[in-house]
Protein backbone atom coordinates (compact mmCIF):
# COMPACT_ATOMS: atom_id res chain seq x y z
CA UNK A 1 0.00 0.00 0.00
CA UNK A 2 1.86 3.34 -1.12
CA UNK A 3 0.98 6.78 0.75
CA UNK A 4 0.99 9.72 -0.30
CA UNK A 5 4.03 11.45 -0.62
CA UNK A 6 4.60 14.81 1.18
CA UNK A 7 5.61 16.88 -1.67
CA UNK A 8 2.25 15.50 -3.97
CA UNK A 9 -0.71 17.79 -3.71
CA UNK A 10 -2.87 17.29 -0.94
CA UNK A 11 -6.61 17.88 0.43
CA UNK A 12 -6.67 20.26 2.86
CA UNK A 13 -8.29 20.85 6.06
CA UNK A 14 -10.69 23.76 5.34
CA UNK A 15 -13.77 22.97 6.86
CA UNK A 16 -14.95 24.81 9.86
CA UNK A 17 -17.86 23.75 11.79
CA UNK A 18 -20.05 26.25 10.82
CA UNK A 19 -19.28 24.46 7.25
CA UNK A 20 -19.10 21.42 8.21
CA UNK A 21 -23.13 21.72 9.87
CA UNK A 22 -23.71 23.00 6.20
CA UNK A 23 -22.22 20.19 4.79
CA UNK A 24 -24.77 17.98 6.38
CA UNK A 25 -28.27 19.92 6.03
CA UNK A 26 -27.25 20.87 2.29
CA UNK A 27 -26.75 17.10 1.43
CA UNK A 28 -29.67 15.93 3.68
CA UNK A 29 -32.22 18.54 3.39
CA UNK A 30 -33.07 18.51 -0.40
CA UNK A 31 -36.01 16.56 -1.88
CA UNK A 32 -37.30 13.64 0.33
CA UNK A 33 -39.17 16.19 3.32
CA UNK A 34 -41.08 17.83 0.12
CA UNK A 35 -41.42 14.78 -2.07
CA UNK A 36 -42.19 11.84 0.28
CA UNK A 37 -44.79 12.54 2.37
CA UNK A 38 -47.24 11.36 -0.88
CA UNK A 39 -45.69 7.79 -0.54
CA UNK A 40 -45.62 7.56 2.79
CA UNK A 41 -49.37 8.61 3.33
CA UNK A 42 -50.09 5.91 1.01
CA UNK A 43 -47.64 3.47 2.69
CA UNK A 44 -49.25 3.88 6.63
CA UNK A 45 -52.66 5.70 5.59
CA UNK A 46 -52.55 8.34 8.58
CA UNK A 47 -51.10 11.53 9.25
CA UNK A 48 -50.00 10.20 12.99
CA UNK A 49 -48.23 7.29 11.20
CA UNK A 50 -46.26 9.23 8.78
CA UNK A 51 -45.26 11.56 11.46
CA UNK A 52 -44.28 8.72 13.93
CA UNK A 53 -42.45 7.18 10.87
CA UNK A 54 -40.46 10.40 10.26
CA UNK A 55 -39.61 10.71 14.08
CA UNK A 56 -38.34 6.84 14.37
CA UNK A 57 -36.40 7.90 10.96
CA UNK A 58 -34.73 11.13 12.81
CA UNK A 59 -33.89 8.80 15.91
CA UNK A 60 -32.45 5.72 14.61
CA UNK A 61 -30.51 8.55 12.39
CA UNK A 62 -29.56 9.77 15.64
CA UNK A 63 -28.05 6.46 16.30
CA UNK A 64 -26.37 6.01 13.37
CA UNK A 65 -24.73 9.97 14.07
CA UNK A 66 -23.83 9.00 17.49
CA UNK A 67 -22.06 5.99 16.63
CA UNK A 68 -20.29 7.36 13.71
CA UNK A 69 -19.30 10.13 15.70
CA UNK A 70 -16.83 7.95 17.60
CA UNK A 71 -15.14 6.19 14.42
CA UNK A 72 -15.61 9.71 12.46
CA UNK A 73 -13.40 11.41 15.28
CA UNK A 74 -10.86 8.29 15.46
CA UNK A 75 -9.95 8.27 11.68
CA UNK A 76 -10.82 11.28 10.26
CA UNK A 77 -9.49 10.54 6.84
CA UNK A 78 -11.50 10.97 3.46
CA UNK A 79 -13.93 7.95 2.56
CA UNK A 80 -16.13 7.45 5.84
CA UNK A 81 -16.87 4.10 6.16
CA UNK A 82 -14.32 3.23 3.62
CA UNK A 83 -12.44 3.36 6.55
CA UNK A 84 -14.36 2.23 9.13
CA UNK A 85 -14.78 -1.27 7.36
CA UNK A 86 -11.31 -1.41 6.22
CA UNK A 87 -10.25 -0.70 9.89
CA UNK A 88 -13.17 -3.51 10.98
CA UNK A 89 -13.45 -6.30 8.55
CA UNK A 90 -10.40 -5.60 5.82
CA UNK A 91 -9.82 -4.47 2.47
CA UNK A 92 -12.44 -6.64 0.35
CA UNK A 93 -15.56 -5.37 2.69
CA UNK A 94 -13.94 -1.64 2.41
CA UNK A 95 -13.74 -1.82 -1.94
CA UNK A 96 -16.96 -3.27 -1.68
CA UNK A 97 -18.53 0.05 0.34
CA UNK A 98 -16.94 2.27 -2.05
CA UNK A 99 -17.61 0.62 -5.05
CA UNK A 100 -21.20 0.57 -3.92
CA UNK A 101 -21.01 4.47 -2.84
CA UNK A 102 -19.42 5.09 -6.78
CA UNK A 103 -21.40 2.78 -8.33
CA UNK A 104 -25.30 3.39 -7.26
CA UNK A 105 -24.69 4.89 -3.55
CA UNK A 106 -23.62 8.48 -4.07
CA UNK A 107 -24.07 9.05 -8.08
CA UNK A 108 -27.72 7.01 -7.88
CA UNK A 109 -28.11 9.69 -5.20
CA UNK A 110 -27.28 12.74 -7.14
CA UNK A 111 -29.36 11.14 -9.92
CA UNK A 112 -32.51 11.67 -8.16
CA UNK A 113 -32.03 14.62 -6.82
CA UNK A 114 -31.25 15.95 -10.65
CA UNK A 115 -34.36 14.58 -11.57
CA UNK A 116 -36.26 15.93 -8.28
CA UNK A 117 -34.48 19.78 -9.57
CA UNK A 118 -35.87 19.52 -12.92
CA UNK A 119 -39.47 18.56 -11.42
CA UNK A 120 -39.45 21.24 -9.08
CA UNK A 121 -38.13 23.16 -12.28
CA UNK A 122 -41.63 22.11 -14.26
CA UNK A 123 -43.42 23.09 -11.59
CA UNK A 124 -42.04 26.78 -11.86
CA UNK A 125 -42.90 26.76 -15.13
CA UNK A 126 -46.42 25.38 -14.90
CA UNK A 127 -45.64 22.07 -16.40
CA UNK A 128 -44.95 23.32 -19.57
CA UNK A 129 -41.30 21.36 -20.35
CA UNK A 130 -41.96 18.17 -22.78
CA UNK A 131 -40.82 14.94 -22.04
CA UNK A 132 -37.73 14.88 -23.52
CA UNK A 133 -36.86 18.19 -22.19
CA UNK A 134 -37.19 17.13 -18.43
CA UNK A 135 -35.38 13.36 -18.91
CA UNK A 136 -32.28 15.43 -20.74
CA UNK A 137 -32.63 18.39 -18.19
CA UNK A 138 -30.95 16.40 -15.40
CA UNK A 139 -27.63 16.22 -17.33
CA UNK A 140 -27.07 19.79 -17.27
CA UNK A 141 -27.75 20.21 -13.53
CA UNK A 142 -25.44 17.05 -12.76
CA UNK A 143 -23.17 19.25 -14.87
CA UNK A 144 -23.27 22.12 -13.18
CA UNK A 145 -22.83 20.69 -9.75
CA UNK A 146 -19.27 18.75 -11.04
CA UNK A 147 -17.80 22.11 -12.25
CA UNK A 148 -18.65 24.11 -8.62
CA UNK A 149 -17.30 20.92 -7.20
CA UNK A 150 -13.93 21.56 -8.85
CA UNK A 151 -13.19 24.75 -7.02
CA UNK A 152 -11.94 24.63 -3.61
CA UNK A 153 -13.02 22.63 -0.78
CA UNK A 154 -13.37 26.29 1.19
CA UNK A 155 -15.53 27.59 -1.78
CA UNK A 156 -17.30 24.64 -1.73
CA UNK A 157 -18.29 24.88 2.06
CA UNK A 158 -19.13 28.25 1.13
CA UNK A 159 -21.66 27.64 -1.49
CA UNK A 160 -22.86 24.50 0.92
CA UNK A 161 -23.73 27.29 3.91
CA UNK A 162 -25.22 29.77 1.39
CA UNK A 163 -27.34 26.74 -0.30
CA UNK A 164 -28.09 25.57 3.81
CA UNK A 165 -29.77 29.03 4.35
CA UNK A 166 -32.24 28.86 1.18
CA UNK A 167 -32.98 25.09 2.38
CA UNK A 168 -33.65 25.89 5.92
CA UNK A 169 -35.77 29.08 5.30
CA UNK A 170 -38.08 27.40 2.91
CA UNK A 171 -38.97 24.65 5.46
CA UNK A 172 -39.42 27.20 8.10
CA UNK A 173 -41.68 29.32 5.43
CA UNK A 174 -44.09 26.53 4.52
CA UNK A 175 -44.40 25.00 7.80
CA UNK A 176 -45.08 28.45 9.62
CA UNK A 177 -47.47 29.54 6.44
CA UNK A 178 -49.17 26.45 6.62
CA UNK A 179 -50.11 26.76 10.28
CA UNK A 180 -50.93 30.89 10.45
CA UNK A 181 -52.19 31.96 7.06
CA UNK A 182 -53.57 28.52 5.19
CA UNK A 183 -56.87 28.00 7.25
CA UNK A 184 -56.25 24.74 7.71
CA UNK A 185 -57.85 22.02 10.27
CA UNK A 186 -57.05 20.05 13.25
CA UNK A 187 -59.22 17.43 12.30
CA UNK A 188 -57.34 16.60 9.17
CA UNK A 189 -54.87 14.68 11.55
CA UNK A 190 -57.93 12.11 12.43
CA UNK A 191 -58.64 11.02 8.77
CA UNK A 192 -57.12 8.92 6.11
CA UNK A 193 -55.40 8.67 3.32
CA UNK A 194 -56.19 5.11 2.37
CA UNK A 195 -58.36 6.16 -0.30
CA UNK A 196 -55.96 8.57 -2.37
CA UNK A 197 -54.84 8.17 -6.01
CA UNK A 198 -51.67 6.99 -4.48
CA UNK A 199 -50.10 7.03 -8.48
CA UNK A 200 -46.83 4.59 -9.05
CA UNK A 201 -47.53 3.35 -5.25
CA UNK A 202 -47.47 -0.55 -5.35
CA UNK A 203 -50.85 -2.65 -3.03
CA UNK A 204 -48.32 -4.75 -1.10
CA UNK A 205 -46.71 -1.24 -0.11
CA UNK A 206 -49.50 -0.32 1.55
CA UNK A 207 -50.47 -0.72 5.22
CA UNK A 208 -49.34 -3.55 7.90
CA UNK A 209 -46.02 -4.51 8.27
CA UNK A 210 -44.80 -4.05 4.81
CA UNK A 211 -46.51 -0.54 4.64
CA UNK A 212 -44.38 0.80 7.58
CA UNK A 213 -41.32 -0.72 6.39
CA UNK A 214 -41.31 0.95 2.67
CA UNK A 215 -42.49 4.21 4.63
CA UNK A 216 -39.30 3.95 6.63
CA UNK A 217 -37.32 3.80 3.35
CA UNK A 218 -39.10 6.58 1.81
CA UNK A 219 -38.15 8.25 5.40
CA UNK A 220 -34.40 7.18 5.06
CA UNK A 221 -34.38 8.92 1.70
CA UNK A 222 -35.02 12.41 3.32
CA UNK A 223 -32.45 11.47 6.18
CA UNK A 224 -29.95 9.65 3.98
CA UNK A 225 -26.68 11.84 4.02
CA UNK A 226 -26.67 11.95 7.83
CA UNK A 227 -23.15 10.57 7.86
CA UNK A 228 -22.08 12.90 4.74
CA UNK A 229 -19.36 14.56 6.71
CA UNK A 230 -16.85 11.75 7.47
CA UNK A 231 -16.59 11.42 4.08
CA UNK A 232 -14.56 14.75 4.11
CA UNK A 233 -13.25 13.66 7.41
CA UNK A 234 -9.79 14.40 6.02
CA UNK A 235 -11.01 18.03 5.25
CA UNK A 236 -12.34 18.94 8.64
CA UNK A 237 -10.02 21.40 10.74
CA UNK A 238 -10.33 20.04 14.57
CA UNK A 239 -11.86 16.60 13.31
CA UNK A 240 -11.60 15.25 17.00
CA UNK A 241 -14.53 17.95 18.17
CA UNK A 242 -16.15 19.35 15.00
CA UNK A 243 -16.72 15.92 13.52
CA UNK A 244 -19.49 14.59 16.68
CA UNK A 245 -20.87 17.98 17.22
CA UNK A 246 -21.96 18.55 13.52
CA UNK A 247 -22.82 15.27 13.28
CA UNK A 248 -24.97 15.21 16.22
CA UNK A 249 -26.23 19.23 15.94
CA UNK A 250 -27.02 18.59 12.34
CA UNK A 251 -29.43 15.21 12.80
CA UNK A 252 -31.33 17.02 15.52
CA UNK A 253 -31.85 20.06 13.47
CA UNK A 254 -33.10 17.92 10.56
CA UNK A 255 -35.53 15.88 12.86
CA UNK A 256 -37.23 19.18 14.08
CA UNK A 257 -37.55 20.83 11.18
CA UNK A 258 -39.55 17.62 9.50
CA UNK A 259 -41.86 17.27 11.81
CA UNK A 260 -42.75 20.30 11.97
CA UNK A 261 -43.14 20.91 8.33
CA UNK A 262 -44.92 17.66 7.66
CA UNK A 263 -47.04 18.42 10.83
CA UNK A 264 -47.83 21.67 8.46
CA UNK A 265 -48.61 19.75 5.15
CA UNK A 266 -51.62 17.27 7.17
CA UNK A 267 -52.94 20.59 8.38
CA UNK A 268 -53.30 22.16 5.33
CA UNK A 269 -54.26 19.50 2.99
CA UNK A 270 -56.44 16.66 3.89
CA UNK A 271 -54.56 13.06 3.81
CA UNK A 272 -56.54 12.00 0.93
CA UNK A 273 -55.92 14.59 -0.63
CA UNK A 274 -51.41 14.44 0.03
CA UNK A 275 -51.83 11.20 -1.06
CA UNK A 276 -53.30 12.42 -4.29
CA UNK A 277 -50.84 14.50 -5.49
CA UNK A 278 -49.55 13.44 -8.86
CA UNK A 279 -45.90 11.79 -8.82
CA UNK A 280 -45.05 14.50 -11.15
CA UNK A 281 -45.38 17.49 -8.28
CA UNK A 282 -44.44 17.98 -4.67
CA UNK A 283 -47.03 17.89 -1.83
CA UNK A 284 -44.63 21.09 -0.59
CA UNK A 285 -46.33 22.89 -3.90
CA UNK A 286 -49.55 21.96 -3.43
CA UNK A 287 -49.56 22.92 0.25
CA UNK A 288 -48.13 26.22 -0.61
CA UNK A 289 -50.80 26.64 -2.73
CA UNK A 290 -53.50 26.78 0.08
CA UNK A 291 -51.44 29.58 2.09
CA UNK A 292 -48.88 31.58 -0.64
CA UNK A 293 -51.71 31.48 -3.41
CA UNK A 294 -50.04 30.98 -7.40
CA UNK A 295 -48.20 34.62 -7.21
CA UNK A 296 -45.87 32.81 -4.78
CA UNK A 297 -45.61 29.49 -6.46
CA UNK A 298 -42.76 30.36 -8.29
CA UNK A 299 -40.70 31.16 -5.88
CA UNK A 300 -41.70 28.59 -3.89
CA UNK A 301 -40.69 26.33 -6.53
CA UNK A 302 -37.34 28.43 -6.99
CA UNK A 303 -36.47 27.55 -3.70
CA UNK A 304 -37.52 23.94 -3.85
CA UNK A 305 -35.07 23.80 -6.88
CA UNK A 306 -32.02 25.51 -4.92
CA UNK A 307 -32.67 22.64 -2.36
CA UNK A 308 -32.12 19.97 -4.42
CA UNK A 309 -29.76 21.15 -6.31
CA UNK A 310 -27.72 22.08 -2.70
CA UNK A 311 -28.06 18.64 -1.74
CA UNK A 312 -26.37 17.44 -4.78
CA UNK A 313 -23.47 19.55 -4.78
CA UNK A 314 -22.96 18.43 -1.19
CA UNK A 315 -22.89 14.51 -2.47
CA UNK A 316 -20.27 14.99 -5.64
CA UNK A 317 -18.47 16.79 -2.90
CA UNK A 318 -18.47 13.60 -0.49
CA UNK A 319 -18.74 11.03 -2.59
CA UNK A 320 -15.80 12.05 -5.21
CA UNK A 321 -13.63 11.64 -1.67
CA UNK A 322 -14.93 7.99 -1.08
CA UNK A 323 -13.84 7.44 -4.86
CA UNK A 324 -10.61 8.80 -4.20
CA UNK A 325 -9.38 7.49 -0.98
CA UNK A 326 -9.52 4.21 -3.21
CA UNK A 327 -7.87 5.03 -5.56
CA UNK A 328 -5.08 6.07 -2.96
CA UNK A 329 -4.68 2.69 -1.54
CA UNK A 330 -4.47 1.24 -5.19
CA UNK A 331 -7.75 0.19 -5.91
CA UNK A 332 -9.27 2.06 -8.28
CA UNK A 333 -7.17 3.98 -11.53
CA UNK A 334 -4.15 5.66 -9.70
CA UNK A 335 -5.53 8.96 -11.82
CA UNK A 336 -8.59 9.00 -9.37
CA UNK A 337 -6.64 9.64 -6.33
CA UNK A 338 -4.58 12.66 -7.75
CA UNK A 339 -5.49 15.94 -6.03
CA UNK A 340 -5.76 19.08 -8.52
CA UNK A 341 -2.48 21.55 -7.68
CA UNK A 342 -4.60 24.57 -7.85
CA UNK A 343 -7.84 23.99 -6.10
CA UNK A 344 -6.35 20.76 -4.01
CA UNK A 345 -9.60 18.52 -5.16
CA UNK A 346 -9.64 15.34 -6.37
CA UNK A 347 -10.59 16.78 -9.98
CA UNK A 348 -10.42 13.31 -11.81
CA UNK A 349 -12.77 11.44 -8.93
CA UNK A 350 -15.64 14.34 -9.21
CA UNK A 351 -15.73 14.06 -12.82
CA UNK A 352 -15.89 10.52 -12.32
CA UNK A 353 -18.96 10.96 -10.08
CA UNK A 354 -20.66 13.89 -12.77
CA UNK A 355 -19.77 11.84 -15.43
CA UNK A 356 -22.01 8.36 -14.43
CA UNK A 357 -24.98 10.35 -12.40
CA UNK A 358 -25.82 12.20 -16.07
CA UNK A 359 -25.91 8.50 -17.03
CA UNK A 360 -28.22 7.25 -14.29
CA UNK A 361 -30.21 10.72 -14.61
CA UNK A 362 -31.15 9.43 -17.93
CA UNK A 363 -33.32 6.67 -16.35
CA UNK A 364 -35.81 9.83 -15.47
CA UNK A 365 -37.14 7.29 -12.19
CA UNK A 366 -37.10 9.17 -8.96
CA UNK A 367 -38.21 6.63 -6.65
CA UNK A 368 -37.07 3.93 -8.34
CA UNK A 369 -33.18 5.25 -7.59
CA UNK A 370 -33.66 6.48 -4.33
CA UNK A 371 -35.37 2.66 -3.60
CA UNK A 372 -32.09 1.69 -5.04
CA UNK A 373 -29.44 3.58 -2.72
CA UNK A 374 -31.14 2.99 0.14
CA UNK A 375 -31.29 -0.53 0.66
CA UNK A 376 -27.61 -0.69 -1.01
CA UNK A 377 -26.32 2.04 1.57
CA UNK A 378 -27.90 0.91 5.03
CA UNK A 379 -25.98 -2.68 4.31
CA UNK A 380 -23.21 -0.69 5.08
CA UNK A 381 -24.27 1.76 7.75
CA UNK A 382 -25.34 -1.42 9.64
CA UNK A 383 -21.73 -3.11 8.72
CA UNK A 384 -20.14 0.05 9.69
CA UNK A 385 -21.79 1.18 13.12
CA UNK A 386 -21.00 -2.67 14.02
CA UNK A 387 -17.69 -1.53 13.80
CA UNK A 388 -17.93 0.58 17.08
CA UNK A 389 -18.31 -2.86 18.99
CA UNK A 390 -15.37 -4.80 16.87
CA UNK A 391 -12.88 -2.02 17.38
CA UNK A 392 -13.71 -1.20 20.79
CA UNK A 393 -12.48 -4.83 21.40
CA UNK A 394 -9.94 -4.64 19.10
CA UNK A 395 -8.17 -1.64 20.05
CA UNK A 396 -9.23 -1.14 23.70
CA UNK A 397 -6.89 1.78 24.23
CA UNK A 398 -6.95 3.81 21.57
CA UNK A 399 -7.65 7.63 21.41
CA UNK A 400 -10.87 8.00 21.03
CA UNK A 401 -11.91 12.10 20.51
CA UNK A 402 -15.38 11.13 21.50
CA UNK A 403 -17.00 8.03 22.51
CA UNK A 404 -20.03 6.94 21.12
CA UNK A 405 -22.96 8.27 23.99
CA UNK A 406 -25.52 5.27 24.90
CA UNK A 407 -22.92 2.75 24.34
CA UNK A 408 -23.40 -0.07 23.24
CA UNK A 409 -27.31 0.36 23.91
CA UNK A 410 -27.54 3.02 20.85
CA UNK A 411 -25.38 0.72 18.31
CA UNK A 412 -27.26 -1.96 19.49
CA UNK A 413 -30.84 -0.89 18.77
CA UNK A 414 -29.50 1.16 15.31
CA UNK A 415 -28.17 -2.52 14.22
CA UNK A 416 -31.65 -4.08 15.53
CA UNK A 417 -33.96 -1.61 13.13
CA UNK A 418 -31.38 -1.30 10.59
CA UNK A 419 -31.55 -5.50 10.04
CA UNK A 420 -35.38 -5.43 10.15
CA UNK A 421 -35.52 -2.97 7.41
CA UNK A 422 -33.32 -4.75 5.20
CA UNK A 423 -35.46 -8.08 5.99
CA UNK A 424 -38.87 -6.13 5.62
CA UNK A 425 -37.66 -5.03 1.98
CA UNK A 426 -36.72 -7.93 1.18
CA UNK A 427 -39.71 -9.49 2.05
CA UNK A 428 -42.24 -6.55 0.54
CA UNK A 429 -39.91 -7.57 -2.34
CA UNK A 430 -41.25 -11.19 -3.08
CA UNK A 431 -44.29 -10.42 -5.13
CA UNK A 432 -42.09 -8.97 -7.79
CA UNK A 433 -39.45 -11.53 -7.22
CA UNK A 434 -42.03 -14.24 -7.23
CA UNK A 435 -43.59 -12.89 -10.80
CA UNK A 436 -40.18 -13.05 -11.93
CA UNK A 437 -39.49 -16.89 -11.19
CA UNK A 438 -43.37 -17.50 -12.38
CA UNK A 439 -42.12 -15.93 -15.66
CA UNK A 440 -38.77 -17.95 -15.88
CA UNK A 441 -40.98 -20.85 -15.48
CA UNK A 442 -43.30 -20.29 -18.11
CA UNK A 443 -40.26 -19.48 -20.38
CA UNK A 444 -40.51 -15.79 -20.49
CA UNK A 445 -36.85 -15.12 -20.19
CA UNK A 446 -36.43 -11.92 -20.25
CA UNK A 447 -39.57 -11.11 -18.10
CA UNK A 448 -37.94 -12.98 -15.41
CA UNK A 449 -34.66 -11.66 -15.36
CA UNK A 450 -36.36 -8.49 -15.12
CA UNK A 451 -38.88 -9.09 -12.37
CA UNK A 452 -36.04 -11.10 -10.00
CA UNK A 453 -33.67 -8.45 -10.63
CA UNK A 454 -35.02 -5.27 -10.57
CA UNK A 455 -36.66 -5.85 -7.94
CA UNK A 456 -34.83 -2.95 -5.33
CA UNK A 457 -33.10 -5.13 -3.03
CA UNK A 458 -32.08 -8.20 -5.27
CA UNK A 459 -30.29 -5.17 -7.17
CA UNK A 460 -28.81 -3.68 -4.94
CA UNK A 461 -27.05 -6.97 -3.62
CA UNK A 462 -26.19 -7.87 -7.34
CA UNK A 463 -24.77 -4.79 -7.90
CA UNK A 464 -22.61 -5.45 -4.89
CA UNK A 465 -21.02 -8.56 -5.36
CA UNK A 466 -20.34 -7.18 -9.14
CA UNK A 467 -17.80 -5.53 -7.66
CA UNK A 468 -15.54 -8.85 -6.38
CA UNK A 469 -13.98 -9.34 -9.30
CA UNK A 470 -12.99 -5.78 -9.79
CA UNK A 471 -11.37 -6.08 -6.32
CA UNK A 472 -9.83 -9.04 -7.52
CA UNK A 473 -8.01 -7.51 -10.01
CA UNK A 474 -7.06 -4.07 -8.37
CA UNK A 475 -6.24 -6.65 -5.09
CA UNK A 476 -3.87 -7.87 -7.37
CA UNK A 477 -2.05 -4.77 -8.27
CA UNK A 478 -2.25 -3.13 -4.68
CA UNK A 479 -0.10 -6.10 -3.14
CA UNK A 480 -0.50 -7.66 -0.16
CA UNK A 481 -3.25 -6.54 2.18
CA UNK A 482 -1.99 -3.83 4.70
CA UNK A 483 -2.55 -4.51 8.66
CA UNK A 484 -5.83 -2.84 10.34
CA UNK A 485 -3.86 -0.12 12.27
CA UNK A 486 -3.19 1.09 8.37
CA UNK A 487 -6.79 2.40 8.29
CA UNK A 488 -6.81 4.18 11.40
CA UNK A 489 -3.74 5.59 11.62
CA UNK A 490 -2.65 6.77 8.13
CA UNK A 491 -4.18 10.32 8.56
CA UNK A 492 -0.91 11.14 10.58
CA UNK A 493 0.93 10.25 7.42
CA UNK A 494 -1.05 12.06 4.83
CA UNK A 495 0.66 15.54 3.21
CA UNK A 496 -3.57 17.29 4.49
CA UNK A 497 -2.49 20.78 5.15
CA UNK A 498 -4.31 23.24 7.62
CA UNK A 499 -6.04 25.76 6.02
CA UNK A 500 -5.44 29.65 6.94
CA UNK A 501 -7.15 30.61 10.53
CA UNK A 502 -10.94 32.36 10.11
Amino acid sequence: MSIQRPSAPALVRGLVLTAAVAVILANVIGTGVFLKARVMTCNVGTPGMVLTVWLVAGLLSLAGALTYAELGAMMPRSGGEYNFLGAAYGRRWAFLNGWMRTLIGQTGAQAAVAVACVIFLNDLVGGSLGETTVRLLPVAVVALGTALNLASVRASGSIATALTAIKVSLVLAIGVGGFLWAGGAIEHFTMSGAAGTCEGVADSTKLGVAGFAAAMLAALWGYDGWNTLTHVGGEVRDPGKNIPRALIGGVLGITALYLFVNAAYFYVLTPEAVAGVPAASSVAREAALRFFGPAVVGVMAAGLMASSFGTLHTSILSGARITYAMARDGLLPSVLGSVSAKARVPAAAVLLHGTWASLLALSGSFDMLTDYVIFGSWIFYGMAAAAVFVLRRRWPDAERPYRTWGYPVVPALFLLVTAFLLVMTLVSAWPQVSGGIVALADGRLWDGIRGICGAPPIAGILLIAAGLPIYAYYARRAGPEPPREYWATEAASEAVLQGPPD
